[in-house]
């Protein structure tokens, strides 16, 4: 009976059990069923399970965005948090083809903006051209009229596994391996070099890393070209492109606006919102974000140093030669006399680039870190670019490109400007320590540029020329008041004028601009630091050694000039030819080494004429000149004001005699016979030729004919610029002496250039340079211009006709030429 009941129970038991098992299985098929239903239905809408998509074999990264190689695809797994923050991306050359830029090149920088859009997320371009707050009215109109481009949309592949830290995945590969313009090759380039189209099977991703505040790209790309500037055989153009991605700061550094009294780069934007009747366009400060720690407030309202939240960090690549590392950083570090005026100790520090084994990921392309970049490039140049913030105008980075030539530049710079008083300069190869020192003040203009200063060109004509041949007044300010003018070394000091300071320092401007533009005004935000600002302005007003003048396209104001030293042309340039004449008897001399060829002595007698001509163009720039002095309403005088009649008579007196007298000095058959077999003769013709073509250049006639109407008999006019012109061209028919060959092609050049005058028009500027290029206008037809020329070449006439038999064979002939020359022009139809 026992047994008979176990029997059942076990019976009963088993037939549970697989009642049970049945049911499991059921449930297990409808489970499966359901999961490949979901799977069906995300594959569907493009979306996969996160495993799917981000499988186990995916190298993924952290920072900014988690960045995912699957394969060859890059996914980007965005926080949702991140979505409609605005992100800097800057486009650089990384690696170049010979011809094509150089490494570390900028080709665009925009503003971007992640989007999501229901399954989609867009990738768009941000403008902060035009603005009004978003608490005025007009806020919708101007969103209205600026709206946002697309650059790239994309798929969402799949959503992130954490339910509380969302994000979102997609597949950006095509954005950087297919032909996405605003993040390869600019449009400019594409056209120089003819190219076609993106051949994407030799264009590819080369990585991708992710860091906390940004994410850097390297992709190669390569382009079919018509017209490569190298390896034309291949017919197209291969580079390496860095993409640098920042996350923009949530609340944007506070703004300090612009005064064109200190010279400053600039961020600008057009303002609907402000209380003006119109829009305007408002222009603020790119500086670095330098704030006073909460700790030190009170420090710093008592006038002692203290130090910012974040030092100015500028590393040094690893590609820098070794013996140039420390005069780089010196150039670097020379500016903390500036940011102590503003209130700052340690502001700004030079640092070495981690070594590959200190951290292997560290690249100068990284937009983290600003960095002294050491360019294999044939470029005899320096720049200081920076990336800022379109918000605020904040600094983010800064790379200064300095090219390996530089040194060359430097070499011909020091060698023709001091070389006469200078025996270090007295050479081809300068010892190190001189180099260094060189490498070191080039350094410092450069960190200049970086930090928000442009060219102060109106800098150097703040110290007399004499004051410049005077060592205790070098010694104590150096041989210019701004290092951002572009005066080079002191070519004003003679032989016997001793120990004279060679090139300028960061100087009293420097510390005034730093101090105008980083100095926190506590407790004062945007337009109210404006009183402040200006009083620290007016408290220097009239003050040369504090003027901004700013770099010209074309010069009109003779005072703020590229090159030039001290406050009178004609005498620093005097000075200068001085020098000049006592370093071509030395050339040979200076150049000679057994063995090599006459490369260097061609170079440097080069360099010398180059020289010479940059002295012929400062003084030009007198005649016809206007000052430009900024100043605003609470100041007296002038903005504008033309050279004196007496200044500009004797810019002409020093034509007639250093240059349009033929040079003599320059004519040195020991140096001709070793680096050419002809071409003195052209090289004169062509250096007088150009001076009396910037003489007689329509814009100069017309400031004329404008002094003379505003000053009447005080004004050195038109009729006596052309007047004296004649004169000093012609003083042989004056004198009856035979005309030199030098001599007959400068007049014919002139007669030349007279021609042109009666029947040409001013030359229309081209749509590219209108926005950076001065020059004075005038109708030529319609103005004075035709009449003067027409009475001089009569005048001219009458007197070649006077003397047509006087003088040697070649004279004669030459001024039977002229007489048929000049009867075409005034009589074309004859």
């Amino acid at each position: 009976m026992i047994k008979n009941q176990s029997f059942k129970l076990m019976l009963i038991a088993l037939s549970l059990s697989v009642s049970s098992c049945a049911v499991f299985q059921k449930q297990d098929k409808k489970d499966a069923k359901t999961a490949s239903s979901e799977e069906s239905k995300k594959d569907k809408d493009g979306m996969k399970p996160y495993a799917k998509v981000i499988t186990k074999d995916a190298k993924s990264d952290e920072g900014l965005f988690t960045v995912h190689k699957v394969d060859e695809k890059y996914f980007y797994e965005i926080p949702d948090s991140l979505f409609n923050r605005e992100m800097l991306t800057v486009t650089r050359i990384a690696k170049t083809a010979s011809g094509i830029g150089f490494g570390g090149g900028k080709q665009n920088t925009q503003v971007h903006r992640w989007q999501k859009k229901g399954n989609k997320v867009l990738l768009r371009v941000v403008s902060y051209d035009i603005y009004a707050a978003d608490s005025l009215p007009v806020h919708e109109a101007v969103v209205n009229s600026n709206f946002e481009p697309i650059v790239e949309s994309f798929d969402i592949k799949t959503v992130g596994k954490d339910s509380i830290s969302k994000s979102t995945v997609i597949d950006v590969t095509d954005l950087y391996t297919k032909d996405v313009q605003a993040l390869g090759l600019p449009d400019r380039t594409r056209k120089q070099y003819k190219v076609s189209r993106l051949d994407d099977n030799r264009s590819y991703i080369d990585t991708i890393r992710s860091y906390p505040e940004n994410i850097e790209i390297r992709h190669v790309k390569t382009y079919n070209a018509g017209d490569p500037p190298s390896n034309e055989s291949l017919g197209s153009i291969s580079l390496e492109f860095s993409n640098s991605m920042i996350l923009l700061p949530k609340i944007p550094m506070e703004r300090r606006y612009f005064d064109e009294r200190v010279g400053w780069f600039t961020t600008e934007q057009t303002d609907y919102g402000l209380a003006a009747q119109k829009s305007e366009t408002v222009e603020y400060l790119d500086r670095w974000r330098l704030e006073v720690k909460d700790e030190d407030i009170e420090k710093f309202k008592n006038r002692e140093l203290v130090e910012p939240k974040e030092q100015i960090v500028y590393y040094i690549d690893r590609a820098t030669p070794e013996q140039w590392v420390p005069f780089i950083k010196q150039g670097i570090e020379d500016w903390q006399v500036a940011f102590e005026a503003a209130g700052f100790k340690n502001a700004i520090v030079a640092k070495d680039a981690p070594t590959v084994e200190e951290d292997p990921d560290w690249s100068p392309e990284d937009v983290r870190y600003s960095t002294v970049r050491y360019l294999a490039s044939p470029i005899p140049n320096a720049n200081g670019p920076h990336v800022s913030d379109p918000r605020s105008g904040e600094i983010l980075e800064s790379d200064i490109n300095w090219y390996h030539n530089v040194m060359t530049l430097l070499r011909n710079w020091f060698f023709v400007q001091t070389a006469a008083i200078n025996e270090d300069a007295q050479g081809v190869a300068f010892k190190d320590e001189v180099m260094g020192r060189l490498i070191r003040f080039v350094s410092s203009h450069e960190v200049g540029h970086t930090l928000g200063l442009p060219h102060n060109m109106g800098s150097s004509v703040a110290y007399a020329v004499e004051d410049l041949r005077d060592p205790e007044f070098t010694k104590e300010f150096g041989t210019a008041p701004s290092i951002m003018d572009y005066a080079r070394f002191n070519y004003i000091a003679q032989p016997e004028d001793g120990d004279v300071a060679l090139m300028p320092e960061i100087g009293p401007y420097d510390k005034y601009a730093i101090e105008w533009g980083y100095r926190p005004i506590l407790d004062k935000e945007g337009k109210e630091e404006k009183e402040i600002l200006d009083q620290w302005i007016l408290k220097h007003a009239g003050d040369a050694k504090y003027r901004f003048g700013r770099q010209q396209s074309g010069v009109i104001d003779p005072s703020s000039q590229t090159e030039d030293l001290g406050d009178d042309a004609m005498l620093a340039s005097e000075y200068g030819i001085k020098n000049l004449k006592r370093i071509v008897p030395k050339l040979i001399e200076w150049t000679a080494e057994d063995g090599k060829d006459y490369d260097d002595l061609d170079d440097l007698y080069g360099q010398v004429l180059s020289q010479y001509n940059r002295y012929m163009g400062h003084v030009t720039a007198n005649i016809g000149g206007v000052y430009e002095y900024y100043k605003t309403y609470d100041q007296e005088g002038a903005v504008y004001t033309h050279v004196d009649a007496e200044k500009q008579e004797r810019a002409m007196e020093f034509l007639q005699e250093q240059l349009f007298t033929t040079p003599e000095w320059m004519i040195n058959q020991d140096i001709f016979n070793k680096i050419e077999f002809d071409g003195n003769i052209e090289r004169i013709r062509g250096m007088q030729e150009r001076t009396l073509n910037n003489l007689l250049d329509f814009g100069r006639m017309a400031r004329l004919m404008e002094n003379e109407e505003i000053n009447g008999k005080d004004a050195y006019s038109l009729l006596d610029m052309m007047t004296d012109l004649r004169k000093g061209l012609w003083s042989e028919i004056y004198n009856g002496r035979s005309i030199d060959r030098y001599r007959r092609n400068l007049q014919r050049a002139y007669v030349e250039k007279m021609g042109e005058l009666m029947t040409e028009e001013q030359d229309e500027i081209p749509a590219r340079y209108r926005s950076w290029v001065t020059r004075s206008n005038v109708n030529v037809a319609q103005s004075d211009i035709r009449p003067v020329v027409r009475g001089e070449l009569t005048t001219l006439q009458r007197q070649l006709r006077n003397t047509v038999n006087s003088g040697d064979t070649l004279t004669r002939y030459h001024k039977q030429d002229l007489l048929k020359r000049i009867d075409l022009i005034l009589n074309p139809m004859k």
